[in-house]
């Protein structure tokens, strides 16, 4: 078929349209509402993602964990709970192996059914509650990246002689001392009396806005920490490791130092777990991997029915053209000509349903992007062109048939047609 019949085919597409505008329109709105669908999902799960990734990233780099069990995910198991702590000589001897920079095993009191601390802190006839207390050697700024917006860490010496000095969370630190530096103050924390060093920056928060509890926390000397709190011997490791092509050798070198400290024979497991970052990132596409299916299956609905109406309309306009069929094949119109002027004609009315969809898709997701500042929505142009093509696909699918039957008809008797 030569450029000048496709675009005639075209042509006589938009004139369908134009003549049949609500039966026209009704047919597209199928494919219209599954390609916004498909836009739309796909641009809500492209900020989240681009806000974990940004999560994970300001948790630390080169970092691993090292505790008893791994905690993401899933519920650990009875076995798991009941697992050999790790120990503050186990984290020592990670600091002796090669490519580690530095070390920071570190305690943690609060809820962790809520998720909130079980402590209050006061100033003054200030308060603060729901407080979380964490014990941290030296090393916890640089394992874990956390910024002093004033003042200092605790020393090594501090550390040793288990001084009463603390450092703040942000929110922490912003209730307590609303309109007043926070270095030098004393804050009674469960009858004993601690002189605020420092004060930490804000942590950073998954989804992008509102507040992260561990803003509201208070950070000790570890062996403060053990002191006033002798029952918590849960600790939590963190390795820092000086690159991150020497990830996979510190990893294997950290696994064969616990399982010798640990005990543990050649054929049987590990009883500890070794993760990172990545982890979280991990979970989360598992997670955003049943959304995806949840977009597939609901846009799949919309353009199988806007499917269904191109269909339908195309079959409607190969009767109402069936002389019309018959007079350019008794001038010399082929079959493959046919064929490809109502396949063409179909493939137009998805097109412009498609079109229309990524306007909706692009419009609504400008909307969600203002509207829900914390989710980041971000149009996808891999999403677009694939909506596009979908698009496509669907008029070439449902077009086809009708299109066949306009080709195999009989000329003669599509002239007697009235």
């Amino acid at each position: 078929m030569r450029l000048s019949d496709s675009k005639q085919a075209v042509d006589m597409a938009i004139d369908t349209l134009r003549k049949n505008k609500l039966r026209s329109g009704l047919t597209v709105l199928g494919i219209s509402i599954g390609i916004s669908t498909v836009i739309l999902i796909s641009s809500a799960i492209n900020g989240l993602n681009t806000n974990i990734d940004q999560f994970v990233r300001a948790l630390g780099t080169n970092a691993l964990w090292v505790f008893h069990y791994e905690p993401f995910g899933r519920r650990p198991t009875t076995e798991e709970l009941n697992r050999k702590k790790l120990t503050y000589d186990d984290a020592m001897a990670i600091r002796k192996l090669p490519y580690v920079a530095a070390v920071d095993p570190n305690l943690t009191y609060q809820n962790f059914q809520t998720g909130l601390g079980n402590v209050s802190l006061k100033y003054g006839n200030r308060q603060v509650q729901n407080t979380m207390l964490f014990g941290a050697s030296s090393s916890v700024g640089e394992t874990s990246d956390l910024q002093l917006t004033e003042g200092r860490l605790w020393t090594q010496a501090e550390d040793e002689r288990s001084a009463n000095v603390v450092v703040l969370g942000h929110d922490s630190a912003e209730n307590l001392f609303p309109n007043e530096p926070a270095i030098g103050k004393d804050v009674d924390c469960s009858g004993d009396i601690f002189t605020v060093i420092g004060v930490f920056d804000k942590q950073p928060q998954p989804f992008g806005s509102g507040r992260n509890t561990r803003d509201n926390s208070a950070y000790f000397p570890l062996q403060t920490f053990r002191k006033i709190h002798p029952e918590i011997k849960d600790f939590w490791i963190t390795v820092k490791y000086d690159d991150p092509a020497h990830k996979a050798l510190v990893t294997e070198e950290v696994r064969e130092l616990l399982r010798v400290r640990r005990g543990i024979r050649v054929q049987q497991d590990d009883n500890f777990a070794i993760f990172s970052p990545d982890s979280l990132t991990r979970l989360w596409n598992s997670l955003t991997g049943g959304l995806f299916l949840f977009m597939v299956a609901v846009s799949s609905v919309g353009l199988m029915v806007g499917g269904v109406g191109v269909m339908n309309i195309m079959l409607v306009s190969v009767t109402e053209r069936t002389r019309e069929i018959g007079i350019r094949k008794a001038i010399g119109a082929t079959r493959g000509n046919i064929l490809l002027q109502f396949t063409l004609e179909a493939i137009t009315l998805c097109v412009v349903g498609g079109v229309l969809g990524i306007l909706a898709g692009s419009i609504f997701t400008l909307i969600l992007h203002f509207a829900v500042s914390f989710l980041h929505a971000a149009l996808s142009l891999m999403w677009v062109l694939i909506a596009f093509a979908v698009s496509c696909a669907i008029g070439l699918l449902f077009g086809i048939y009708p299109a066949w039957k306009a080709a195999s008809m009989d000329p003669i008797e599509a002239l007697r047609y009235e």
